[in-house]
């Protein structure tokens, strides 16, 4: 999990609510900060326990060969990508696979005063004066049995007062 003192340092006002049922989870929640942009995802793994706990590891370890290494910033490329590397990984790709695990997750990335996001099978909640408004994700998960390729969109969304929340 990232370390909640780098959290702290990027935005003014945080905190994290995070109850797996289980010490081993397949739950898990993944930061990155490059010069202009922050980028924090909310990850449920298929399975419990040990086995969650392994797709944590494979979800952590694509997220950053695919944000870190090859500087992809784009929540709806990075699904894509993601979705692709996890297939990959766990040999999904052929009629024959016996795997169909993948995970469900949203992407935020917050850049200049702008708010991007994209899900799989994931929404996310925006609250404001007016009220609270909801932002869906693609209908389809992560990894899994798939028919097509899987292609999924980024979302922008407006936020007026930014730098109260966030700070680079």
């Amino acid at each position: 999990l990232p370390n909640f003192a780098e959290l702290k340092n990027s935005f003014k006002d945080i905190f994290v609510l995070y109850l797996p049922k289980d010490i081993v989870s397949g739950d898990f929640y993944w930061f990155s900060k490059n010069n202009d942009s922050v980028l924090i995802a909310a990850v449920d793994c298929t399975g419990h326990g040990v086995p969650g706990a392994l797709m944590s590891m494979i979800g952590n370890t694509l997220l950053n060969q695919i944000v870190n290494e090859r500087g992809i910033t784009d929540p709806g490329h990075i699904l894509t990508e993601l979705n692709l590397k996890v297939r990959s990984v766990l040999r999904q790709d052929s009629d024959e696979a016996n795997s169909t695990d993948g995970m469900d997750m949203c992407i935020c990335k917050l850049e200049k005063g702008r708010l991007f996001f994209a899900g799989a099978k994931r929404p996310i909640y925006v609250s404001s004066k007016s009220g609270i408004a909801e932002y869906k994700g693609d209908r389809y998960s992560i990894g899994g049995r798939q028919n097509g390729d899987r292609i999924f969109t980024t979302t922008e969304i407006e936020i007026k007062k930014m730098k109260e929340i966030w700070s680079l």
